[in-house]
């Protein structure tokens, strides 16, 4: 029944364009290029159709306006296992090497549609990748794989379709609302050694990809102060996802993969009429997702699956995104941002997370927009998140340390056209 809510052909092409490691964990580091090349900073502002991913309420089409835009994504993943003298019985180490994951370039596409319906009401359709996570270390490299079960990796591919609608309250507020519908794919291989410790060793690797789906809601304000400050904020609810059946032996609550609920309020302020800053602070919660927050420790006291099966030990990110934007001419834009998080993966839980290495914290960012005519627009932004390296002790060998290190560059344009 739930591959059946997804046969449709655009769906699925859309979905098998794009599979990536996003950047704050596994949430991108913000969306629409123009965001983008402000650190994902803007919650406050409204500079394009995709402005309604970061805050329904700064959905605001000019007429009838349609954006079509796609990202090159560049991670660079790698795990490092250390040599050791002494290997105890029943321990499990990995093999002393330092390999990188296969895979550099992912395209992830983005797709927006609005239309003025009349002075206080907007309409429109939003559809984005999240990003999502992917390692795949070949056994080639490996000889017997980096888990001893031949190439060993994580696919997950999620993709947003938001209906959107802002509504003005007044000269000063603008309201938003954007429901959200999700679909998530998933596979897993090479972990077949991890079977002694799940409920369901059947359903724990190698079974190909899985699909679930799930509905979310993202609520959304903006307020002018005057005409030089602005100030938003946006919440996007938890999802609850139809289980991936298919590794209900690996993920936590049978197979459980929600969505964690986020919330982000920012400040846009005009320096001078050509100037402005804006500043976002974002917290996504991802304690709220057991297969996610549940410690690797887990695995010696409940088996993988269960309600307390060990997860990826992921914290709770708090981020801090600051913006800049020049209006160089009236045709063009210039921008740049900065981004800072503490990355959410405890040197304690870096075995499983070899995985999943999210463990990027800066990211710097450019961008601009150019105007073609007054119906055209063209927009480019360019990021760099450098390498980031957690180290700890393997969880099933003590004695051996692990370290996980990825670094990330992006480049992405859209182009915005008035129907």
């Amino acid at each position: 029944m739930k591959k059946q809510l997804i046969s449709g052909l655009a769906l699925t092409c859309a979905l098998g364009s794009f599979s990536a490691f996003a950047t704050n964990g596994y949430f991108t580091h913000g969306y629409g290029m123009t965001h983008k090349g402000m650190a994902g900073a803007g919650v406050a502002l409204s500079e394009e159709l995709m402005s309604g991913a970061n805050n329904p309420a700064t959905f605001l089409p000019k007429g009838t306006e349609l954006s079509l835009g796609l990202e090159l994504f560049s991670p660079e993943r790698k795990y490092t296992a250390s040599k050791v003298d002494t290997f105890y019985p029943d321990a499990f180490y990995l093999e002393a090497k330092t390999q990188k994951s296969d895979n550099s370039v992912f395209a992830i596409p983005e797709f927006a549609i609005g239309h003025q319906l009349n002075e206080k009401v907007n309409i429109g359709l939003l559809v984005y990748g999240n990003g999502g996570m992917n390692s795949e270390y070949d056994a080639e490299s490996a000889p017997e794989g980096t888990f001893y079960g031949g190439t060993a990796g994580v696919d997950l591919k999620q993709l947003f379709i938001s209906p959107t609608v802002s509504y003005k309250l007044n000269e000063q507020t603008r309201l938003g609302v954007s429901p959200i519908y999700v679909v998530q794919q998933f596979e897993a291989q090479g972990l077949g050694n991890f079977a002694p410790f799940s409920q369901s060793p059947e359903a724990l690797t190698n079974n190909g990809t899985d699909t679930s789906t799930g509905f979310g809601v993202q609520l959304g304000i903006s307020h002018a102060i005057n005409s030089s400050l602005s100030l938003g904020a946006s919440y996007r609810s938890s999802v609850s996802m139809e289980e991936f059946d298919s590794y209900k032996g690996l993920f936590a609550e049978q197979g459980g993969f929600d969505l964690p609920s986020s919330f982000q309020i920012g400040a846009a302020y005009k320096l001078t009429p050509s100037n402005q800053v804006v500043f976002d602070w974002q917290k996504i919660n991802y304690s709220e997702v057991k297969s996610i927050s549940n410690p690797v420790d887990n695995l010696m006291s409940a088996p993988l699956g269960a309600n307390a099966g060990a997860g990826f030990g992921w914290n709770d990110m708090t981020i801090y995104k600051l913006g800049y934007q020049w209006q160089r001419t009236s045709q063009q834009k210039i921008r740049f941002g900065v981004s800072y998080t503490e990355q959410p993966i405890p040197s304690s839980q870096v075995i499983l997370n070899i995985l999943a290495p999210g463990v990027q914290e800066w990211h710097f960012t450019t961008g601009f927009s150019h105007s073609f005519t007054n119906k055209v627009q063209l927009n480019a932004m360019a990021f760099y998140s450098p390498a980031k390296k957690v180290t700890g002790a393997n969880y099933l060998a003590p004695n051996q340390q692990l370290s996980i290190e990825m670094k990330q560059t992006g480049l992405g344009v859209s182009i915005v056209w008035e129907i």
